[in-house]
């Protein structure tokens, strides 16, 4: 099975994963102690990343460290950065309603 950056962003623990070896290369076991699932189940998260071309392993001695490969993330954040004028707009939309009514509750004091 082919495995893109979508489906390794898909589930949340993956995504706290990311955002842990985002910050610094850990081992195995130290990504596990972040989190109340097996261990077994962040292994298989840490597989999935692998396969997604998300993390790469480095064996030091006995220790396999997982690394964040960072550029295979920009597929993601290029579709998702297409979508950025769309939210802005809405924000801003939004953020013009509420100071409208705002407005009219202060006249209204």
């Amino acid at each position: 099975m082919r495995r893109d950056v979508f489906q390794a962003i898909a589930d949340p623990v993956r995504r706290d994963i990311i955002k842990l070896l985002s910050e610094q290369a850990l081992t195995v076991n130290e990504v596990a102690e972040q989190f109340q699932v097996s261990r077994p189940a962040i292994s298989k998260h840490l597989k999935i990343l692998e396969e997604c071309g998300i993390i790469s392993y480095s064996q030091k001695g006995r220790e396999r460290h997982c690394l964040i490969q960072p550029k295979n993330l920009i597929p993601a954040f290029l579709w998702i950065d297409q979508y950025r004028n769309l939210w802005e707009e809405k924000l801003d939309s939004f953020e013009n309603y509420l100071n409208q009514l705002q407005n009219k509750n202060n006249k209204h004091e």
